[in-house]
């Protein structure tokens, strides 16, 4: 029995770990593109930025969240540092840098493309 109970709380500590590391990591990393270094998600999809988005608030909804996926943030996500987690119209969560909430682009097929950059002159690569 206290083998048992030893396994289990010790189960239950890497779990708790899990989570807390789950959480504070980062939800994008910086890569190389053909104009230059792009926040991108884990995926590699470039990541970009909305003029039209106030700090800390996503103008895009509806049919522009269609074309501009949101960087969705998991409900127990946490600001850490230049991160921040933006509440949308809708009460789901996206993932903002240094307050620009962050949004991928359906035209954007493979890891590394940027086909976003400069879409109606008020889309942006989310550069580091």
């Amino acid at each position: 029995m206290k083998l048992f109970l030893r396994h289990a709380i010790l189960t239950g500590a890497l779990v708790a770990a899990s989570v807390a590391l789950a959480q504070t990591a980062t939800p994008a990393k910086v890569a190389d593109t053909s104009k230059g270094k792009a926040l991108v998600d884990a995926k590699g999809m470039t990541l970009y930025t909305f003029d039209r988005d106030t700090m800390g608030k996503s103008a895009c909804n509806g049919q522009c969240a269609q074309n501009w996926p949101p960087l969705m943030a998991a409900g127990g996500a946490a600001a850490s540092g230049e991160w921040s987690v933006v509440t949308r119209d809708d009460g789901s969560k996206q993932w903002a840098y240094k307050g620009k909430p962050l949004y991928l682009w359906v035209k954007d097929t493979k890891p590394g493309e940027v086909t976003g950059d400069g879409v109606n002159n008020v889309w942006h690569i989310a550069a580091p």
